[in-house]
């Protein structure tokens, strides 16, 4: 995963963009770390950026955002779909395959 250390958060206009909002102190968000760590791992041309919502309050109210852990997917800059259940390993990487539209690579760029 990437950490966004940007001042300013800001989505790609072009092909899927994949991002992990979490706070530090949320336990299920440590949880859904080490799950999308390992998704991580599977699908190596992934890029997932994991984002800290304290640093981006009015950000995180435009986006709409209700709880965290959420995994937001975005395709051309436009908010696809938005995440809030984790429910497992398999499930995420199921999920962000099948949003690639492809059997092998993810193209995270």
């Amino acid at each position: 995963m990437i950490d966004w250390n940007e001042k300013q958060l800001t989505l790609l206009n072009k092909g899927l963009h994949v991002m992990y909002l979490f706070t530090p102190m949320c336990g299920t968000c440590q949880v859904a770390r080490k799950m999308l760590s390992v998704v991580d791992e599977l699908l190596p041309d992934l890029d997932i950026y994991s984002v800290n919502l304290n640093f981006y309050p009015e950000e995180a109210k435009e986006l709409g955002i209700e709880s965290v852990p959420c995994l937001l997917i975005f395709e051309d800059g436009k908010l696809k779909e938005k995440i809030y259940a984790f429910q497992s390993v398999g499930y995420l990487y199921d999920l962000l395959k099948q949003n690639n539209g492809k059997d092998d690579i993810f193209l995270g760029k």
